[in-house]
């Protein structure tokens, strides 16, 4: 049983590193996070936003991993 939420673990916290980089040069390197701020308004709505962005697919891969 621990082995298989080991894996369970491992495969959500390896989608959360890689999905981490991508979003954070997106965000970093691409849209530039300032203009991000500037479109919506408010720097919390832009940070909430992105950490969800990273926090629920996570948690989707986690629950969705097969046993």
């Amino acid at each position: 049983m621990k082995i298989l939420k080991k894996r369970k673990i491992k495969y959500a916290a390896l989608f959360f590193v890689c999905w981490f980089a991508l979003l954070v040069f997106l965000v970093d390197g691409v849209l530039k996070f300032q203009t991000l701020v500037d479109y919506f308004g408010s720097y919390t709505v832009v940070e909430v936003t992105l950490v969800l962005l990273v926090i629920i697919p996570t948690l989707a891969v986690y629950v969705f991993t097969k046993k």
